[in-house]
């Protein structure tokens, strides 16, 4: 008696459900952002604090899918750019390197998760461990990926919210102008790690590319009457 499987929807696993509502809350948050920074502010770090949930839902339920991966880096470079976008409206004057931080953000991760997948990965953040130093650190220490993408979303945020207000005053200076600062080398660092990002996808697709060269050279070598 042959036993039927029940066939699992991977669109209603816990961590793609949290990665539909990031989806909500950055659109709220985009709608919000020329107005009203309070309701755009917490729309915004509610969705990056829920992407540190989507993770820990994908490994505690066993629900690491390749739609899962891509819902989350897609949300990431999204958000980002959205934020990006109204930045280089309040700031017009460096507006060349917001555009060009998005430029790299979205181009370099696109690269390396397409990559991960034409490679069969699960995840965009499995690498090689034998490979780029630099890489195996960002991605195997929690502890470091986490630091740099908080200072990262700081950063940003804080130049968001200095449009509106100095926030609370320290010793007579604005906390958020002193975020700014503090935040920023990581945030050229973070973008420094995308560019090793698009050039380890370089190296990678390279390497299929020749592999599947050379298995189609043999296929057509074989084809031939001997």
């Amino acid at each position: 008696m042959e036993v039927k499987q029940e066939q699992e929807n991977i669109y209603l696993f816990v961590p793609n459900i949290i990665g539909y509502a990031r989806i909500v809350l950055a659109i709220v948050s985009f709608y919000y952002m020329p107005t009203d920074y309070v309701i755009a502010s917490w729309c915004y770090i509610i969705s990056v604090l829920l992407d540190a949930l989507d993770g820990h839902a994908a490994r505690h339920f066993n629900q690491s899918t390749k739609f899962g991966a891509m819902l989350d880096q897609l949300t990431d470079r999204c958000g980002t750019c959205g934020l990006l976008v109204t930045l280089s409206y309040f700031y017009p004057k460096y507006m060349f390197w917001f555009q060009l931080s998005m430029a790299i953000d979205v181009a370099c991760h696109w690269f390396y998760l397409h990559t991960t997948v034409l490679q069969g990965k699960t995840s965009h953040k499995f690498i090689d461990m034998s490979g780029n130093p630099i890489m195996r650190v960002y991605y195997t220490n929690r502890t470091v990926l986490g630091f740099m993408c908080l200072f990262n979303e700081l950063f940003y945020a804080a130049l968001y919210l200095l449009h509106f207000t100095p926030g609370p005053l320290l010793l007579g200076f604005s906390t958020f102008k002193l975020l700014a600062i503090v935040s920023f080398p990581v945030a050229v660092v973070k973008t420094g790690i995308s560019v090793i990002h698009g050039f380890v996808a370089s190296c990678n697709i390279g390497v299929i590319d020749v592999a599947e060269r050379a298995a189609q050279r043999e296929r057509e070598a074989n084809k031939k009457p001997q």
